[in-house]
Protein backbone atom coordinates (compact mmCIF):
# COMPACT_ATOMS: atom_id res chain seq x y z
CA UNK A 1 0.00 0.00 0.00
CA UNK A 2 1.47 3.68 -0.90
CA UNK A 3 1.19 6.06 2.07
CA UNK A 4 -0.20 9.37 1.21
CA UNK A 5 2.26 12.16 2.19
CA UNK A 6 1.90 14.53 4.60
CA UNK A 7 4.10 17.06 6.50
CA UNK A 8 5.38 15.88 9.54
CA UNK A 9 6.17 18.61 11.69
CA UNK A 10 8.65 18.72 14.75
CA UNK A 11 7.44 20.32 17.95
CA UNK A 12 9.42 22.70 19.64
CA UNK A 13 9.51 23.43 23.03
CA UNK A 14 8.82 27.04 23.99
CA UNK A 15 10.52 28.52 27.20
CA UNK A 16 7.48 29.69 28.69
CA UNK A 17 3.80 30.31 27.63
CA UNK A 18 3.16 33.96 28.85
CA UNK A 19 2.65 35.39 25.08
CA UNK A 20 1.35 32.40 23.26
CA UNK A 21 -0.07 33.31 19.75
CA UNK A 22 0.52 30.77 16.72
CA UNK A 23 0.02 33.81 14.56
CA UNK A 24 2.70 35.94 15.91
CA UNK A 25 5.23 37.56 14.20
CA UNK A 26 7.64 37.18 17.10
CA UNK A 27 9.31 33.14 16.59
CA UNK A 28 8.89 32.72 20.93
CA UNK A 29 5.16 33.40 21.33
CA UNK A 30 4.24 31.61 17.66
CA UNK A 31 6.24 28.76 19.15
CA UNK A 32 4.62 28.98 22.23
CA UNK A 33 1.27 29.33 20.51
CA UNK A 34 2.00 25.95 18.49
CA UNK A 35 2.80 23.84 21.88
CA UNK A 36 -0.81 25.51 23.04
CA UNK A 37 -2.66 24.30 20.27
CA UNK A 38 -0.51 20.53 20.58
CA UNK A 39 -1.36 20.60 24.12
CA UNK A 40 -5.19 21.09 23.07
CA UNK A 41 -4.59 18.53 20.86
CA UNK A 42 -3.19 16.02 23.47
CA UNK A 43 -6.13 16.81 25.26
CA UNK A 44 -8.77 16.02 22.76
CA UNK A 45 -6.94 12.75 21.72
CA UNK A 46 -7.21 11.46 25.75
CA UNK A 47 -11.17 12.91 25.90
CA UNK A 48 -12.22 10.41 22.17
CA UNK A 49 -10.54 7.87 23.97
CA UNK A 50 -11.36 8.10 27.60
CA UNK A 51 -14.05 10.63 27.76
CA UNK A 52 -12.65 12.57 30.33
CA UNK A 53 -8.97 14.19 31.10
CA UNK A 54 -7.84 11.95 33.55
CA UNK A 55 -5.07 10.68 32.03
CA UNK A 56 -3.99 14.12 30.46
CA UNK A 57 -0.74 15.55 31.73
CA UNK A 58 -1.37 18.70 33.39
CA UNK A 59 0.96 22.07 31.60
CA UNK A 60 3.83 22.23 34.09
CA UNK A 61 3.88 18.43 33.76
CA UNK A 62 3.99 18.68 30.12
CA UNK A 63 6.76 21.00 29.95
CA UNK A 64 8.97 19.39 32.47
CA UNK A 65 8.61 15.71 31.44
CA UNK A 66 8.50 16.50 27.57
CA UNK A 67 12.64 17.90 28.35
CA UNK A 68 15.27 15.86 27.24
CA UNK A 69 17.65 14.63 30.12
CA UNK A 70 20.45 12.92 31.04
CA UNK A 71 18.96 9.86 30.58
CA UNK A 72 16.53 10.17 28.07
CA UNK A 73 15.15 11.77 24.44
CA UNK A 74 12.10 12.76 23.64
CA UNK A 75 10.89 14.03 19.70
CA UNK A 76 7.27 15.03 19.11
CA UNK A 77 5.72 15.43 15.49
CA UNK A 78 2.06 16.99 14.35
CA UNK A 79 0.66 16.61 11.26
CA UNK A 80 -1.78 19.56 9.69
CA UNK A 81 -4.77 18.99 7.49
CA UNK A 82 -6.42 21.81 6.33
CA UNK A 83 -4.33 23.99 8.70
CA UNK A 84 -5.33 21.92 11.89
CA UNK A 85 -3.34 19.69 13.32
CA UNK A 86 -5.24 16.25 13.17
CA UNK A 87 -2.82 13.56 14.53
CA UNK A 88 0.62 13.27 16.36
CA UNK A 89 3.49 11.27 17.15
CA UNK A 90 6.21 10.67 19.45
CA UNK A 91 9.22 8.28 20.08
CA UNK A 92 11.53 8.32 22.89
CA UNK A 93 14.58 6.82 23.10
CA UNK A 94 16.73 6.17 26.71
CA UNK A 95 19.96 6.82 27.01
CA UNK A 96 21.94 4.98 29.74
CA UNK A 97 20.00 1.68 29.33
CA UNK A 98 18.37 -0.13 26.73
CA UNK A 99 20.27 1.62 24.18
CA UNK A 100 18.51 -0.84 21.43
CA UNK A 101 14.80 0.03 22.30
CA UNK A 102 12.75 2.54 21.38
CA UNK A 103 9.29 3.57 22.96
CA UNK A 104 6.88 5.15 20.21
CA UNK A 105 3.29 6.11 19.96
CA UNK A 106 1.24 7.47 17.40
CA UNK A 107 -2.47 9.31 17.43
CA UNK A 108 -5.18 10.76 15.19
CA UNK A 109 -8.16 12.13 15.80
CA UNK A 110 -11.25 10.17 14.89
CA UNK A 111 -12.85 12.50 12.16
CA UNK A 112 -9.27 11.84 10.65
CA UNK A 113 -8.90 8.31 10.42
CA UNK A 114 -8.67 6.70 7.28
CA UNK A 115 -6.51 9.06 5.73
CA UNK A 116 -3.14 7.47 6.24
CA UNK A 117 -1.90 10.13 8.50
CA UNK A 118 -1.04 7.26 11.17
CA UNK A 119 0.92 5.08 8.91
CA UNK A 120 2.73 8.43 7.70
CA UNK A 121 3.95 9.35 11.71
CA UNK A 122 4.48 5.83 12.19
CA UNK A 123 6.76 4.96 9.71
CA UNK A 124 8.55 8.41 10.19
CA UNK A 125 9.00 7.30 13.91
CA UNK A 126 10.30 3.60 13.04
CA UNK A 127 12.93 5.41 10.77
CA UNK A 128 14.18 7.82 13.75
CA UNK A 129 14.53 4.97 15.63
CA UNK A 130 16.71 3.25 12.75
CA UNK A 131 18.25 5.82 12.46
CA UNK A 132 19.50 5.92 16.14
CA UNK A 133 20.42 1.93 15.84
CA UNK A 134 16.95 1.10 17.69
CA UNK A 135 16.24 -2.31 16.52
CA UNK A 136 13.37 -3.00 19.55
CA UNK A 137 10.31 -0.61 18.62
CA UNK A 138 7.59 -0.54 21.39
CA UNK A 139 4.11 1.14 21.66
CA UNK A 140 0.87 0.94 23.46
CA UNK A 141 -2.54 1.09 22.71
CA UNK A 142 -5.64 2.20 25.26
CA UNK A 143 -8.92 0.85 25.80
CA UNK A 144 -11.60 1.69 27.86
CA UNK A 145 -13.33 -1.18 29.78
CA UNK A 146 -16.16 -1.82 27.65
CA UNK A 147 -15.27 -5.07 26.30
CA UNK A 148 -15.96 -8.75 27.65
CA UNK A 149 -12.24 -9.88 28.44
CA UNK A 150 -13.56 -13.27 28.30
CA UNK A 151 -15.49 -12.64 25.18
CA UNK A 152 -14.25 -14.44 22.04
CA UNK A 153 -13.52 -11.28 20.00
CA UNK A 154 -10.36 -10.24 22.12
CA UNK A 155 -6.79 -10.91 21.24
CA UNK A 156 -4.50 -11.97 24.31
CA UNK A 157 -0.67 -11.32 24.47
CA UNK A 158 2.14 -14.01 24.76
CA UNK A 159 1.27 -14.12 28.55
CA UNK A 160 -1.95 -15.61 28.16
CA UNK A 161 -3.19 -13.19 30.71
CA UNK A 162 -5.21 -10.44 30.00
CA UNK A 163 -7.41 -9.44 26.57
CA UNK A 164 -7.82 -6.43 24.24
CA UNK A 165 -10.43 -6.21 22.04
CA UNK A 166 -9.42 -7.58 18.64
CA UNK A 167 -12.13 -5.39 16.52
CA UNK A 168 -10.24 -1.89 17.53
CA UNK A 169 -8.93 0.61 15.76
CA UNK A 170 -5.19 0.59 17.69
CA UNK A 171 -5.38 -3.06 17.88
CA UNK A 172 -5.91 -3.88 14.13
CA UNK A 173 -3.36 -0.83 13.13
CA UNK A 174 -0.28 -1.90 15.61
CA UNK A 175 -1.22 -5.55 14.40
CA UNK A 176 -0.83 -4.27 10.43
CA UNK A 177 2.01 -2.95 10.99
CA UNK A 178 3.93 -6.06 12.19
CA UNK A 179 3.81 -5.30 16.09
CA UNK A 180 3.19 -8.52 18.49
CA UNK A 181 0.98 -8.36 21.96
CA UNK A 182 3.40 -8.97 24.90
CA UNK A 183 1.66 -7.77 27.49
CA UNK A 184 -1.90 -6.19 28.72
CA UNK A 185 -1.83 -3.59 31.83
CA UNK A 186 -5.04 -2.91 33.82
CA UNK A 187 -5.93 0.37 34.44
CA UNK A 188 -7.93 0.86 37.72
CA UNK A 189 -9.76 3.38 39.34
CA UNK A 190 -10.36 3.96 43.39
CA UNK A 191 -13.25 6.17 44.42
CA UNK A 192 -11.54 8.48 47.28
CA UNK A 193 -11.29 8.22 50.32
CA UNK A 194 -11.95 4.94 50.12
CA UNK A 195 -14.84 2.54 51.22
CA UNK A 196 -12.51 -0.09 52.31
CA UNK A 197 -12.02 -0.86 55.92
CA UNK A 198 -8.26 0.28 55.92
CA UNK A 199 -7.98 -0.65 59.57
CA UNK A 200 -8.52 -4.09 59.13
CA UNK A 201 -6.73 -4.94 56.13
CA UNK A 202 -3.96 -2.89 58.15
CA UNK A 203 -4.26 -5.17 61.15
CA UNK A 204 -4.54 -8.76 59.33
CA UNK A 205 -1.40 -7.24 57.35
CA UNK A 206 0.78 -6.11 60.80
CA UNK A 207 0.84 -9.87 61.86
CA UNK A 208 3.07 -10.61 58.64
CA UNK A 209 5.50 -7.95 59.02
CA UNK A 210 6.76 -7.75 62.61
CA UNK A 211 10.49 -7.88 61.27
CA UNK A 212 9.80 -4.30 59.34
CA UNK A 213 9.32 -0.26 60.26
CA UNK A 214 7.19 1.73 57.60
CA UNK A 215 8.52 5.28 56.50
CA UNK A 216 7.02 8.00 54.87
CA UNK A 217 8.37 11.14 53.54
CA UNK A 218 6.89 13.82 50.59
CA UNK A 219 8.94 14.78 47.60
CA UNK A 220 12.43 14.40 48.60
CA UNK A 221 13.98 11.36 50.32
CA UNK A 222 16.18 11.31 53.69
CA UNK A 223 19.77 11.18 52.44
CA UNK A 224 19.94 8.29 54.69
CA UNK A 225 17.35 6.21 52.44
CA UNK A 226 18.69 7.50 49.56
CA UNK A 227 20.74 4.81 48.08
CA UNK A 228 18.56 2.25 49.35
CA UNK A 229 16.03 3.73 47.34
CA UNK A 230 18.08 3.83 43.92
CA UNK A 231 18.39 0.05 44.56
CA UNK A 232 14.68 -0.41 44.94
CA UNK A 233 14.04 1.97 41.63
CA UNK A 234 16.73 -0.09 39.85
CA UNK A 235 14.54 -3.18 40.80
CA UNK A 236 11.45 -1.99 38.74
CA UNK A 237 13.29 -2.93 35.55
CA UNK A 238 13.72 -6.52 37.09
CA UNK A 239 11.37 -7.51 39.73
CA UNK A 240 8.27 -6.04 38.12
CA UNK A 241 6.41 -8.21 35.61
CA UNK A 242 7.12 -7.29 32.09
CA UNK A 243 5.37 -10.31 29.84
CA UNK A 244 8.02 -10.74 27.00
CA UNK A 245 8.60 -7.36 26.13
CA UNK A 246 12.38 -6.29 25.77
CA UNK A 247 14.03 -4.72 28.82
CA UNK A 248 17.35 -4.33 30.11
CA UNK A 249 18.08 -3.72 33.68
CA UNK A 250 18.68 -0.25 35.03
CA UNK A 251 21.23 1.51 36.77
CA UNK A 252 20.30 3.96 39.33
CA UNK A 253 21.74 6.16 42.11
CA UNK A 254 21.34 8.47 44.44
CA UNK A 255 22.26 11.40 41.29
CA UNK A 256 19.62 9.84 39.47
CA UNK A 257 16.83 9.55 42.00
CA UNK A 258 17.70 13.18 43.10
CA UNK A 259 17.00 13.86 39.35
CA UNK A 260 13.59 12.50 39.10
CA UNK A 261 12.63 14.06 42.55
CA UNK A 262 13.73 17.24 41.39
CA UNK A 263 11.95 16.43 37.62
CA UNK A 264 8.42 15.53 40.03
CA UNK A 265 8.58 19.30 41.80
CA UNK A 266 9.35 21.46 38.83
CA UNK A 267 6.33 19.28 37.30
CA UNK A 268 4.26 20.71 40.03
CA UNK A 269 3.34 17.48 41.61
CA UNK A 270 3.37 16.43 45.30
CA UNK A 271 4.97 12.98 45.71
CA UNK A 272 4.10 10.88 48.72
CA UNK A 273 6.58 8.02 49.32
CA UNK A 274 5.64 5.04 52.03
CA UNK A 275 8.48 2.61 52.20
CA UNK A 276 9.17 -0.61 54.68
CA UNK A 277 12.36 -1.54 55.81
CA UNK A 278 13.86 -4.53 57.49
CA UNK A 279 14.74 -4.05 61.09
CA UNK A 280 17.81 -6.34 60.68
CA UNK A 281 19.54 -5.23 57.99
CA UNK A 282 18.39 -1.71 57.77
CA UNK A 283 17.48 -2.65 53.72
CA UNK A 284 14.52 -0.88 52.16
CA UNK A 285 12.40 -3.67 51.14
CA UNK A 286 9.24 -1.84 49.82
CA UNK A 287 8.00 1.54 48.69
CA UNK A 288 5.17 3.19 46.57
CA UNK A 289 4.36 6.96 45.19
CA UNK A 290 1.74 8.59 44.70
CA UNK A 291 1.58 11.92 42.95
CA UNK A 292 -0.97 14.84 43.11
CA UNK A 293 -0.24 17.85 40.68
CA UNK A 294 -1.45 21.65 41.81
CA UNK A 295 -3.31 21.63 38.25
CA UNK A 296 -5.86 18.20 39.15
CA UNK A 297 -6.26 18.49 42.81
CA UNK A 298 -8.99 16.06 42.62
CA UNK A 299 -6.84 13.57 41.04
CA UNK A 300 -3.69 11.11 42.26
CA UNK A 301 -1.88 9.06 40.42
CA UNK A 302 0.06 5.57 41.43
CA UNK A 303 3.86 5.92 39.98
CA UNK A 304 5.96 2.98 41.21
CA UNK A 305 4.86 -0.05 43.42
CA UNK A 306 7.63 -2.57 44.19
CA UNK A 307 8.46 -5.21 46.89
CA UNK A 308 12.02 -6.22 46.66
CA UNK A 309 11.81 -10.29 45.86
CA UNK A 310 13.49 -11.06 48.59
CA UNK A 311 11.24 -9.51 50.74
CA UNK A 312 8.13 -11.09 49.70
CA UNK A 313 5.00 -12.92 51.66
CA UNK A 314 4.98 -10.06 54.70
CA UNK A 315 2.10 -8.00 53.27
CA UNK A 316 4.65 -4.96 52.77
CA UNK A 317 2.61 -4.13 49.77
CA UNK A 318 -0.54 -3.59 51.36
CA UNK A 319 1.00 -1.91 53.98
CA UNK A 320 2.50 0.26 52.25
CA UNK A 321 -0.21 1.19 50.32
CA UNK A 322 -2.11 2.13 53.33
CA UNK A 323 0.04 4.35 54.44
CA UNK A 324 0.29 6.44 51.71
CA UNK A 325 -3.54 6.26 51.23
CA UNK A 326 -3.67 8.00 54.51
CA UNK A 327 -1.40 10.39 54.47
CA UNK A 328 -2.87 11.25 50.64
CA UNK A 329 -6.13 11.62 52.96
CA UNK A 330 -4.79 13.94 55.63
CA UNK A 331 -2.83 16.11 53.44
CA UNK A 332 -5.06 16.04 50.04
CA UNK A 333 -8.32 16.36 51.12
CA UNK A 334 -9.65 17.99 47.83
CA UNK A 335 -8.61 14.34 46.08
CA UNK A 336 -11.78 12.33 45.27
CA UNK A 337 -10.04 10.02 42.67
CA UNK A 338 -6.62 7.64 42.75
CA UNK A 339 -6.09 5.69 38.89
CA UNK A 340 -3.12 2.73 39.06
CA UNK A 341 -1.76 0.48 36.60
CA UNK A 342 -0.70 -2.69 37.10
CA UNK A 343 0.60 -6.02 34.67
CA UNK A 344 -2.70 -8.61 34.29
CA UNK A 345 -0.44 -11.32 35.61
CA UNK A 346 0.82 -9.52 38.85
CA UNK A 347 -2.12 -11.19 40.54
CA UNK A 348 -0.82 -10.19 43.85
CA UNK A 349 -0.58 -6.45 43.30
CA UNK A 350 -3.91 -6.48 41.60
CA UNK A 351 -5.26 -8.15 44.96
CA UNK A 352 -4.17 -5.73 46.89
CA UNK A 353 -5.56 -3.24 44.93
CA UNK A 354 -9.35 -5.05 44.88
CA UNK A 355 -9.28 -5.21 48.41
CA UNK A 356 -8.69 -1.42 48.28
CA UNK A 357 -11.63 -0.87 46.37
CA UNK A 358 -10.00 -0.06 43.07
CA UNK A 359 -11.94 -1.35 40.37
CA UNK A 360 -10.86 -2.07 36.25
CA UNK A 361 -11.11 1.43 34.44
CA UNK A 362 -9.18 -0.35 30.88
CA UNK A 363 -6.69 -1.81 29.93
CA UNK A 364 -3.53 -0.71 27.69
CA UNK A 365 -1.76 -3.11 25.25
CA UNK A 366 2.05 -3.18 25.18
CA UNK A 367 3.46 -4.19 21.96
CA UNK A 368 6.52 -4.76 19.95
CA UNK A 369 8.58 -5.78 17.04
CA UNK A 370 12.08 -6.66 16.52
CA UNK A 371 13.22 -4.17 13.59
CA UNK A 372 16.41 -5.34 11.19
CA UNK A 373 18.98 -2.62 11.64
CA UNK A 374 18.22 0.65 9.40
CA UNK A 375 14.34 -1.23 8.63
CA UNK A 376 11.28 0.98 9.00
CA UNK A 377 8.03 0.70 7.77
CA UNK A 378 7.17 -2.96 7.32
CA UNK A 379 3.60 -2.95 7.32
CA UNK A 380 1.19 -5.57 6.52
CA UNK A 381 -1.94 -5.12 3.82
CA UNK A 382 -4.86 -3.89 4.87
Amino acid sequence: MTTPSYLIEPLSLPAGLDAADPDAADPDAAEAGEFVEFMELCDELVLQTWGNLDRSMPVAARLQYWQDTPYSRLRQFFVRVDGRMAGRSWVRFDVQDNLSSALLHVDVLDSFTGRGIGRALLDHAEALAAADGRTILQTFTEHPADFDVAGPDVIQPATGTGALPAGARGVRFAGRAGYRLEQVERFSSLEFPPAADLDALEHDAVARAGDYELLHWTDACPEEYAAGLAVLMSRMSTDAPSGALSYEPETWDVARVRHVEDTWRRAGQSSLVAAARHRATGELAAYTVLQVAADKPWLASQDDTLVAASHRGHRLGMLVKILNLRQLGEGYPAVRRVLTFNAAENRHMLGINLALGFTPAGYDGEWQRTAAAGAAGNWHAD
